[in-house]
């Protein structure tokens, strides 16, 4: 298991919240922490890889357990 320098539970918010809300996050952290993000939105599943994908991030690990989803994000 990878080990989470920060956590961010977005359940309940709506997009965009949950992108702007990890990237926010993201954006306070040092090049190569990791943010454990959990969003209950399953427009996070598209949403949010697309972000990580263009803001030179890492998608390390993406998961759904009953109806919701799991996130691990290096900054870049």
């Amino acid at each position: 298991m990878i080990d989470c320098d920060e956590e961010l539970d977005l359940s309940g918010l709506s997009c965009p919240l949950p992108t702007l809300r990890a990237s926010k996050a993201l954006a306070g952290m040092a090049s190569g922490q990791v943010l454990h993000v959990i969003a209950t939105d399953p427009g996070t599943a598209r949403d949010l890889p697309a972000f990580i994908k263009n803001s030179g991030n890492e998608l390390l690990e993406f998961r759904e357990e009953a109806g919701r989803f799991y996130y691990l994000l290096r900054k870049g």
